[in-house]
């Protein structure tokens, strides 16, 4: 199994093309704040401190978000071009197993989708920093880093499931481009939450990659956010943070971080079954 997901692993590294397009919502994304957004936001909060480096942080972990279904899709094209190419039928003449090649892909998935996570996490960082920010801290970045771990392998799923339904690689190239299209607003990272109508704020809320980027805000955004409303009224901040996306809100309940995480888990866990499901019944 390791000479598969070294394999598959390779596969997508040499292919820059693929490389490229698994990030370019988050292309979209920096671009949009630089040229647009980011003026617009800060300006929103004229007057208090360390503005820009909390909204660089609150866009910063929203693109952590995204990266992580962008990159485990393209990932996943390996496994549709095998298909398409019908490499796939050379591998059922070895010993190894359909249901460990599947095991393969995702794994590969996951793994390259934590290095592409960890990339962005750096420029990020090194972005934030030279705006006037500061670094995270040491446990900050622990905190950020099983984030990143359990982030991908949900949205792996997510995606997993989604690809699942895909033989060809037109078809895939489609949801690829739908997918990365639309992530950005199912996150809340091109508008806010609290910007959108009450039924797309319930659609983002029920989607598990907004459950990443409100744990990836929650951990990045605490310390700019001790700086810029420091001595802030509690009714303030809780109205921010849901209005930002930092929290989910259902009605009066404000979801707690180890609710988002459980949310997360059940997904990951929700999502690779059903996948597994509609893959056997293809096969049947």
């Amino acid at each position: 199994m390791i000479g598969m997901i070294s394999r598959n692993l390779k596969v997508f590294f040499k292919d820059k093309t693929s490389v490229f397009f698994s990030l370019l919502a988050v292309f979209i994304t920096v671009g949009l704040y630089l040229l647009f957004l980011g003026d617009i936001w800060v300006s929103n909060f004229s007057g208090y401190e360390g503005v820009r480096y909390m909204m660089d942080s609150w866009i910063m972990a929203g693109i952590l978000a995204i990266t992580s279904v962008t990159t485990t899709m393209g990932a996943y094209g390996t496994m549709i071009d095998d298909k398409t190419k019908k490499i796939d039928k050379d591998f059922t003449v070895s010993p190894f197993s359909a249901q460990k090649r599947t095991l393969a892909y995702i794994i590969s998935a996951v793994i390259i989708g934590i290095i592409m996570s960890l990339v962005t996490l750096i420029l990020a960082e090194i972005y934030i920093v030279i705006n006037g920010g500061e670094l995270m801290s040491f446990t900050a970045l622990i905190k950020v880093l099983g984030l990143i771990v359990l982030s991908t392998t949900t949205n792996s799923a997510l995606v997993f499931f989604i690809v699942s339904f895909f033989s060809t690689n037109s078809s895939f190239g489609t949801a690829s481009t739908v997918i990365g299209t639309l992530i950005g607003f199912l996150t809340g990272v091109y508008l806010p939450i609290g910007q959108l109508p009450e039924t797309v704020q319930y659609i983002i809320k029920v989607f598990p990659p907004s459950h990443s980027a409100s744990l990836f805000r929650r951990v990045m955004m605490a310390d700019p956010i001790a700086v810029t409303f420091a001595g802030a009224p509690a009714e303030y901040l809780t109205t921010f943070y849901d209005q930002m996306g930092i929290t989910i809100s259902f009605g009066s309940t404000t979801l707690p971080a180890w609710a988002n995480i459980l949310v997360l888990i059940g997904s990951a866990v929700i999502f690779y079954c059903l996948a597994l499901i509609n893959i056997s019944r293809k096969k049947v």
